[in-house]
Formats: C-alpha cells, sequence, structure tokens
C-alpha cells in the first residue's frame, strides 16, 4: 500500500479542528466516474467547499491513498440519520470509481469497458483492505466485530449516515461479488497474516508491470532456442493475467521457474501440454494436465493464482480441475507461495523459497533493456491540442524525459499554453511538442485546436422531467430550485465537477452562471 499524506488545510472541515474517539471505519464511493482521487482533493481543499471532507481517497488507476484528514479528525463523510451521525465515531475514505461507467439513476450505471471498471475496483478493493488493517492495528479495533467496519450503504441502516448505497453498488453492478462481510473477513485475514502490515510482499492480484517485450527479451537471452510458439504466446499472459486482476508478468515467471525456462529440462510437463505451471502433478512421475491450446494452459494457471491469491469469483469459466481444492486467499503474496513460508501452511509448491525464486525471475524481466525497473514501456498514442497550465505552485511543475514518475525531471514549467502531439496509453501523461511529458492531472485544462478560439455552443436533448438546474457545475453546488424539463437546450459551457462526469451551462443563464446541468443525462441535439 502506498500512503500519501495530501491534507486538505483549507477546507473548512480541516481548520474546524475538531477530534473523535475512533471507534469504527466507514467505505464509501465517490458516486461519480472519476479515477483520479487527484481531481477531489483539488476540488475540495478550498475555503468555500464546506459541504464534505473525508480522512483519505484511493485512486482506482494505482491504488495509492491519499490521507486527507489526521485519521482522528471529525469528518463529514457521511451526513446523520435517528441515530445520531457516524462522522462523530468513524473514519471515512472514499474510493474512487471507473472512468468508463454512466450513472442512468440513481446508483444505476452502464459501462463501456468491463474489464478496465473491474481492474480499477479490484485495485481500490485492495488498497482499502490494507489501510483498513493498518487503521484496525492502530486504534486496536476488532474488524469483524458489530459496527466497527460498514460501508456508507450500512451506516445508512444503522441510522447513522444519509441514504446512499455505496459501495456496495459498484461492487455489485461490476459483477465482481464483493460484500462487505467479505471485505471485512479480508482485512482481519490481511491483520492475521502478519504482526505488522505486509508493506514490502509483492500481491499477486494487480495490474502487471512487465511488458510483452520484456517478457521476450528475457527468454530469449535466458533461453536462445526458446520456440518461436513461447514467443508467441506471452501476450496471453497478460491479457488472461487482466481479465481475471491476476499480475501476469507474475504467472510468466512462476512459468519460467517451472519449466525451466521453458526448455523443460527435467520439467514433468513437455511442451505440447499447454501445461506451463506443472498443473496437476501432484507427485513425482505424475504427467499432469494437458490442455487444447497454450491460451488456455496460461488460463487454467491464471485461475488457479487466483484461487490462492484471493476471494474474488472467477471470470471467465472455470477450466481448473484443481480451482476447488485451493483454500481460497490464503496465498495473496507470491513470497508465500511456498508451503514452507505461507504462516498458514499451504501454497503451491513444498519447496523452500518458491515465492523467492519467482520474484528473483521477475526482477531480470523488469530489468531487461527497453523499461526501467518495475516501469511498463507504455505506448505514446498520437493526439493533436493544446494544454494549459492553470495551476503551477511555488516551485513551478516539473515535465519529464519519459512518461513515468522518477529520477528523470528535465526542466520545469509555469504558467501557459502548451502544445501536445501524443498521449500515454494509460491517459496520465501527455507528450509535448517539445518531446518532453507532463501529467494528465487536474492542473491543465485540455482543449483541442478548434476549441482553441472558443468554447463552441452545442444542444443537447433532456428525455426526463426532472433534471435538476444547479447554481453550479457539481452536485456540492446548490440547486437552483427548478427543473430543466423535457426539451432542447444549449450548452455554452462545460466544466468538471462533483457527481457527472462533466457539467454544461445553459445558455439563458450564460450571464449568472448559475444553471448547470449533468451532461450524463443528455444527448446532442
Amino acid at each position: 500500500m502506498k500512503l500519501i499524506e495530501a491534507f486538505l488545510k483549507k477546507n473548512p472541515c480541516y481548520t474546524a479542528g475538531r477530534k473523535i474517539t475512533v471507534k469504527g471505519l466507514m467505505l464509501h464511493s465517490v458516486g461519480c466516474p472519476q479515477p483520479r482521487a487527484s481531481v477531489f482533493i483539488n476540488s475540495w481543499n478550498s475555503p468555500s467547499f464546506g459541504g464534505a471532507c473525508v480522512h483519505g481517497f484511493i485512486d482506482a488507476n494505482d491504488g495509492t491513498v491519499y490521507q486527507t484528514l489526521p485519521w482522528n479528525h471529525r469528518g463529514w463523510h457521511c451526513a446523520s440519520g435517528p441515530n445520531g451521525s457516524g462522522n462523530n465515531t468513524h473514519i471515512g475514505v472514499e474510493i474512487c470509481e471507473p472512468a468508463s461507467i454512466r450513472y442512468t439513476g440513481g446508483s444505476s450505471f452502464t459501462c463501456s469497458d468491463l474489464a478496465s471498471a473491474r481492474a480499477c475496483a479490484r485495485r481500490t478493493y485492495q488498497a482499502a483492505v490494507e489501510l483498513f488493517a493498518m487503521l484496525c492495528k492502530k486504534y486496536g479495533l476488532n474488524p469483524t466485530a458489530d459496527g466497527v467496519i460498514i460501508s456508507h450503504r450500512e451506516g445508512h441502516s444503522r441510522g447513522i449516515a444519509s441514504n446512499h448505497g455505496d459501495p456496495e453498488h459498484l461492487w455489485n453492478g461490476l459483477g465482481l461479488g464483493y460484500t462487505m462481510n467479505g471485505f471485512r473477513k479480508d482485512v482481519k485475514a490481511a491483520m492475521d497474516g502478519a504482526g505488522t502490515a505486509d508493506t514490502g510482499k509483492t500481491a499477486i492480484m494487480g495490474t502487471a508491470k512487465a511488458t510483452a517485450e520484456q517478457m521476450r527479451a528475457y527468454i530469449q537471452k535466458v533461453n536462445p532456442k526458446v520456440s518461436k510458439s513461447v514467443l508467441d504466446m506471452i501476450p496471453f499472459y497478460l491479457s488472461e493475467g487482466k481479465a481475471e486482476g491476476v499480475r501476469g508478468d507474475i504467472a510468466f515467471a512462476q512459468s519460467c521457474l517451472e519449466t525451466g525456462n521453458f526448455g523443460f529440462s527435467q520439467s514433468a510437463v513437455t511442451l505440447d501440454q499447454n501445461n506451463f505451471a506443472g498443473m496437476g502433478v501432484t507427485q513425482n512421475g505424475m504427467k499432469g494436465l494437458s490442455f487444447a491450446s497454450p491460451q488456455l494452459g496460461i488460463r487454467c494457471q491464471i485461475q488457479h493464482l487466483k484461487a490462492y491469491a484471493s476471494t474474488e469469483a472467477l471470470i471467465h469459466e472455470n477450466i481448473d480441475p484443481r480451482f476447488k481444492y485451493v483454500t481460497r486467499g490464503s496465498a495473496p503474496y507470491v513470497e508465500w507461495l511456498g508451503i514452507q513460508e505461507n504462516p498458514k501452511g499451504i501454497g503451491w509448491a513444498a519447496g523452500a523459497g518458491y515465492g523467492a525464486k519467482i520474484l528473483a525471475i521477475l526482477g531480470k524481466i523488469t530489468g531487461t533493456p527497453g523499461a526501467n525497473p518495475g516501469t511498463t514501456v507504455q505506448e505514446v498514442k498520437p493526439l493533436s491540442g493544446y494544454v494549459k497550465v492553470i495551476y503551477q505552485g511555488s516551485d513551478g511543475l516539473n515535465v519529464r524525459t519519459s512518461p513515468a514518475f522518477g529520477n528523470n525531471v528535465d526542466q520545469v514549467v509555469h504558467g501557459g499554453l502548451y502544445t501536445v502531439v501524443g498521449i500515454s496509453a494509460d491517459g496520465k501523461w501527455y507528450k509535448l511538442k517539445s518531446g518532453l511529458y507532463m501529467t494528465t492531472d487536474t492542473a491543465f485544462v485540455r482543449f483541442s485546436k478548434k476549441q482553441e478560439t472558443g468554447f463552441q455552443p452545442y444542444r443537447v436533448r433532456v428525455d426526463i422531467s426532472d433534471l435538476n438546474i444547479r447554481k453550479g457545475p457539481g452536485t456540492n453546488h446548490g440547486k437552483a430550485g427548478c427543473y430543466t424539463g423535457k426539451g432542447v437546450f444549449t450548452i455554452v459551457e462545460e466544466a468538471e465537477g462533483k457527481g457527472a462526469s462533466r457539467w454544461g451551462l445553459l445558455k439563458a443563464y450564460q450571464k449568472t452562471r448559475d444553471g448547470w446541468i449533468s451532461l450524463d443525462y443528455t444527448e446532442k441535439y
């Protein structure tokens, strides 16, 4: 878990300075399609933002936890109910939500990229487990005791929070099978796994850090005679891993260990079995399982890793005949895959240092030429437009020589307009005309060449009768006291804001700028 302090020192809740005796933890989700925690931090860190303040946000893009209030500070995260307010007893943490969802009303939403959305939700879930385990240890809390760890929805049911359905609505809508009961058990398991927080261990669930190019470079270096079919199948480790939320680069490193770097010397299986992890070899002399294609063999291996690493349901149909024999969630870390190193005495292999051997290979893979150690090489896609720096801070803003954080700062920029020629595959970095890279954080406003000379008004159709008009772009702004009604309306400006992917300013309110609607409930006319 990566934890960064980012206190909202300008927020009225922070300046109020009230303290609480921590009796529990409440899990929220932000309720809009915004994966970046920085969006909320920048928006909420204002003297005029008096509607809410939480103790932390979990970024959905990378799982980083941003602490925004001291843990024993009284937050404004759940309002109140007939039995009082959870603000007086509970720490409140928000998980950010995927960019590919669109709310259609209440807690219902559609999703344009289910695999990506599930990956975001898995990252925030795992980070929340680790964070809550740390906080339970810090405050001596029992995560499975009644009322200690609750969701916002459960807080409402207990009469200590406003009427919300988060975060269960997100998990249910994405078909992940997560529940708060399961979450509490996972927190307890994380606490029981070691006497201190398991920082430094390598989680099996997550996004691969190595690329297919790095994997090919490694295997060709250690085994110059490796079969072309092996090189061709390497992308399956990443695609099958992504589908199930398992790090495919870890699975590939495991295959390298199990097959002698695909030389199959002294291996219980052969290349034609499409079994690259000794699946089904439970004793000497056994041939193990065979699969119709390399992809299915890799899928089975990924599913078996997921059985050990997580209690989540499988996304693909189960093709692992030994899945049912695994104690689910018993080895969330690579270091625990070996029976001798696992605290519960169970695991994938009996040999000493099994997990350490996998990690040694993984380290060599990520250290191959073409990338910084542990950093994914990213494709940079063409993009024509501009970014305007609207926040520079006291020291200016670092731009970098490659699309990644690290010791690659080339120069500092301040406010101004910069030409953009590309964007990184993960959407986090703009490539500037100068060849340097700038983060796509909320410090910038991007607009196309057409928009450079001014926003072009357009018309939208509203098909619902009760679309609220708000005094500002966001649900944190007050309602104007009226609805649009059904009809066609002209939008003269767009803005980001809480509760919607984009907000539009109605032409009738152009002079006063106090008539904004959520564009999620409109269609261009």
